[in-house]
Parts: structure tokens; C-alpha cells; sequence
């Protein structure tokens, strides 16, 4: 599940502190690709530190790579947890109960199906209700479980673990904490159109900035822009990728509701949550688009910790935007 609707806005205008040291690194990573500022002080970070943390992190966590800890676990393999698999699975653990199931990284086998994953497609599958049903036997997160000597097991061995939903915003805050245990206090770490701020902007001496963009491929505007200090944001939406039946025409957008394990249908166009680390904020944004709109109104405003920015379609078709109220001071337009 991928979410690209973040846009960055580096501004290169330079301020009164124009002398303030700045780094930028950017490159390809995760599929995508990344960009980092860093300013102030601190001892000397190279690209390479910033590509050795995210190199580790795919070895454990990347559905992608057949040698990485999570697709040997996948393939049936014994093998025991790391510190960076128990974190996601502990975090995305949570999100799944306390969204009723509506969450689940063992959607994967089914994303495969569907054909916005790594794996096989199945041909034909939305005429087919009974491999659908066959499929969701080994959808359910609690079928996984890690043991006290950190053995991962799984209840079948077709169960398809996928983090891609909340891993790429643990794979920020790694980079972040790369960049903090080198002395800097001042940065912004985007991959993907995920971002983690820190401190602000010292060049400019304002928060940093970034964009969502208007929900409709092609429009290429931005809706709204955040100011953001010492927190992240994730966006998740399901209007840039889908497939299209060639045969019925219709629409299957990348967002399975693990309960039916039919692509979900709903008026949410997109969810960007800002948390106080990017791990939350991916993991509650995917949760967001798995919800539908009430049910993700009602996230945000029980957890005090998450603020957030929902847009949808009206039943005439026009864009909306709902947004948690701590928002007002945050959004600098609509």
C-alpha cells in the first residue's frame, strides 16, 4: 500500500540566517525516492550513512527483497524476530485491534490476488467469490505470533505478512534517529512523500512545509499545506493506483477491506495523519483508508496524539475536506 500524495515544498529563497550550514541528500530507496535537508551543526553524515540505515531496515522488513527477514517468514522459514521486526509488529499490533480488524498486514496475501503487491495475480478473481473465500482463511493478524524466545510463527503457512503499510514511515524515523545521533536538531527526512520534521526550518526561521496534493490524478495542485515542527505525516489514497478490468471497465483501488477481501469501497479519497513519529503515521493513515470516513473521524478525535486530513466526495461528487480541530492553527490554507 503505497502512498504518494505528499508533495515536499523546498523553497530555496534564502533569509536573514543564509549562512546557516545545510546538507541535502537525495537518492532511490523503498521503491521511490527520497530527499533529505539537514541544517545547523553537527558531525559529519554522508549519504552513505543515510543508505546504510535504510539498506538494514529492508533486509528485515522488505516484501521485496527475497532475502530479507520478512519474506523468509513468508516463505515458511523459521526464524526469529529482530528489533526492527518486533517494533512494526508491535505497533501495527496495536493499530489492528483498536481498529477492529479493519488494519491488517495479512492482507497481503489478498493485495497480491488483487494485483498491487509483489506476488501473483489471480486472474478473474472478482468473478470468483470462493477463491476470495478461500483466500481469507489466512487473512487475520493474530494468526501471527511472535514467541518469548522470539520465534515468529505463523497459524498457516500461506499466511502473507505485508508491513509495506507502516514500514516505510519506520524506516523515517530510523533515518531520523541516524541524523539526531550525529548532533543535528534541524531536519526534514521525505521518502516517498512521507516526511518527519524536526526542529524548523532555521534558514527561513519558520516550521518546516508540505503539501497535500488535490485528490484527482492529473490536477497537480496542491489542496492544502502543513506546517509541521517535530512531528510527521503520512498520507495514504486510493486514487492513483488501482487497475481497471478490461473487459467490465471497472475500477479496483488498492485498499482491501480484510473483512470481505474485496478492494473497499468508499467516498475517502485520501487520509493524512500527523503523529508523533512517522511509524504512526503511516500505520493510521492506511488504517484511515481501510475505515472509511465516520469510522476514521472517530480515530483522530479519540487519539488526542494524532492530528488529521481527510478528503473525500460528496454525494454530488465535490471534494471535501475534514479535518481534526487542533488543525486550524496548522493548515496554512484550503
Amino acid at each position: 500500500m503505497k502512498k504518494t500524495v505528499l508533495l515536499l515544498v523546498f523553497l530555496a529563497v534564502l533569509s536573514a540566517c543564509r549562512h546557516t550550514a545545510e546538507k541535502r541528500f537525495s537518492g532511490n530507496a523503498l521503491g521511490t525516492t527520497y530527499h533529505i535537508i539537514i541544517q545547523g551543526k553537527g558531525k559529519r553524515i554522508t549519504k552513505k550513512d543515510i543508505e546504510n540505515t535504510i539498506r538494514e531496515l529492508n533486509h528485515s522488513l522488505s516484501t521485496y527483497i527475497s532475502n530479507s527477514l520478512i519474506s523468509a517468514v513468508n516463505r515458511g522459514e523459521k526464524r526469529k524476530a529482530d528489533k526492527h521486526f518486533r517494533y512494526v509488529y508491535e505497533q501495527a499490533y496495536k493499530i489492528y485491534r483498536e481498529t477492529d480488524g479493519l488494519y491488517d498486514p495479512t492482507v497481503g496475501i489478498l493485495v497480491n490476488a488483487w494485483g498491487f503487491g509483489p506476488g501473483k495475480p489471480v486472474p478473474d478473481l472478482e468473478k470468483d467469490s470462493a477463491k476470495v473465500d478461500s483466500l481469507l482463511r489466512y487473512v487475520g493478524f493474530d494468526k501471527v505470533k511472535i514467541l518469548p524466545d522470539g520465534t515468529i510463527v505463523k497459524q498457516y503457512p500461506a499466511v502473507f505478512i505485508d508491513f509495506n503499510s507502516i514500514a516505510k514511515g519506520y524506516v523515517i524515523d530510523r533515518v531520523g534517529e541516524t541524523i539526531r545521533n550525529k548532533g543535528y536538531r534541524n531536519y526534514l527526512v521525505e521518502i516517498g512523500g512521507e516526511v518527519l520534521a524536526s526542529g524548523r526550518n532555521i534558514k527561513e526561521d519558520r516550521p518546516w512545509v508540505v503539501g497535500i496534493d488535490y485528490p484527482v490524478p492529473g490536477a497537480g495542485s496542491e489542496i492544502a499545506e502543513i506546517e509541521l515542527s517535530d512531528r510527521a505525516v503520512a498520507t495514504s489514497g486510493n486514487y492513483r493506483k488501482f487497475h481497471i478490468d478490461k473487459k467490465t471497465g471497472r475500477k479496483f483501488v488498492h485498499t482491501i477491506n480484510p473483512k470481505t477481501g474485496y478492494p473497499a469501497v468508499s467516498h475517502l479519497l485520501s487520509a493524512s495523519v500527523l503523529a508523533p513519529t512517522c511509524t504512526e503515521a503511516d500505520g493510521w493513515a492506511t488504517a484511515c483508508m481501510a475505515s472509511g470516513l465516520e469510522k476514521s473521524k472517530s480515530y483522530l478525535l479519540k487519539h488526542k496524539e494524532l492530528d488529521g486530513v481527510l478528503i473525500y466526495a460528496d454525494s454530488t461528487g465535490n471534494i471535501k475536506i475534514w479535518h481534526t480541530p487542533e488543525m486550524d492553527g496548522l493548515l496554512k490554507r484550503e
